[in-house]
């Protein structure tokens, strides 16, 4: 009886890799053909990035500073190697929950070129709250021949610059604040892109140099190849050092780079929202009081 049980357990075992394996087969077929068609359509990603939930999504949503210094921190030991920020400014740190004195101390890690002095000579010093991040690149020439060619996205406003468009019909409710406001299809985008770095399905021939990822929005490969894994940041608040992790947070941070008053955007607007709805009440409770009479 035992030695029945037994087999009947590894035949259960066997059945359900056997079934796994056949799983995901089928799904690398999938992929094959959904990549065939891309390239013969010239439409991509191949596949679309997954919503992800967002702390400063819909109208009152806003941004987690904690998730924002991590990725910060994703930026700088990882992404700042080869992409530059020129758009945002030390002193913005503040707005991430940083002191003036560890803003101080975190632009003075860095260097930067000022002058001419008075021999009209450039010169390098240690940044300022009121200098804007460096780039990693003296100019777009060098970052150009450092990079196969094409010199690495600046990332301050590539969070709104990445989206993937959702389609008919959820674009035109994405266009209503109240009711959609969809804005997070660039953080979907860059989750997405981290996160998906495959080897190739069989049949499929990416160039010499090249990283196949289907969610890449310009073909079925990018140059860049995966540039984070897991442990690969420390983080110090105990949050999952996975590269899922990792991913959020440095999309949740380059939205705010992209656009760092969010949240009293949509404060003013629904501030704004509210006035018209008052105003609307008003207008047509002194249209019934002046056309009263005159009904009779």
């Amino acid at each position: 009886m035992k030695k029945l049980l037994t087999g009947f357990v590894l035949a259960l075992a066997l059945a359900g890799s056997g079934a796994g394996a056949l799983h995901a087969a089928e799904e690398a077929h999938d992929l094959a053909a959904e990549v065939k068609h891309a390239v013969e359509q010239g439409h991509f990603p191949v596949l679309k990035p997954e919503e992800e939930k967002w702390s400063f999504a819909g109208v009152f949503g806003k941004y987690d500073k904690a998730q924002l210094q991590r990725g910060l921190k994703v930026y700088k030991e990882v992404c700042s190697a080869c992409h530059g920020m020129s758009r945002v400014a030390f002193r913005n740190l503040h707005d991430l929950g940083y002191t003036e004195a560890q803003v101080k101390a975190f632009a003075s890690e860095y260097e930067v070129t000022d002058g001419p002095n008075d021999a009209g000579e450039m010169f390098t010093r240690k940044a300022v709250p009121s200098d804007y991040f460096p780039s990693p690149f003296p100019n777009m020439q060098a970052a150009a021949a450092a990079n196969g060619g094409a010199p690495p996205p600046d990332f301050s406003l590539l969070a709104k610059a990445r989206g993937v468009e959702r389609g008919f019909p959820q674009f035109l409710i994405d266009m209503i604040p109240v009711v959609g406001g969809y804005q997070e299809g660039g953080p979907d985008y860059i989750h997405a892109l981290l996160n998906g770095y495959v080897e190739p399905p069989a049949g499929i021939t990416v160039p010499e140099g090249t990283y196949f990822n289907p969610h890449f929005n310009g073909g079925i490969a990018l140059k860049m190849a995966k540039p984070i894994s897991d442990d690969q940041v420390t983080y110090d608040d105990g949050a999952p050092q996975t590269v899922q992790q990792y991913s959020r947070d440095v999309a949740a941070f380059m939205m705010w780079a992209a656009e760092p008053k969010l949240e009293d955007r949509k404060r003013t607007g629904f501030m704004v929202l509210v006035f018209l709805l008052g105003l609307t009440a008003l207008v047509w409770m002194t249209k019934r009081a002046i056309y009263a009479g005159k009904d009779h």
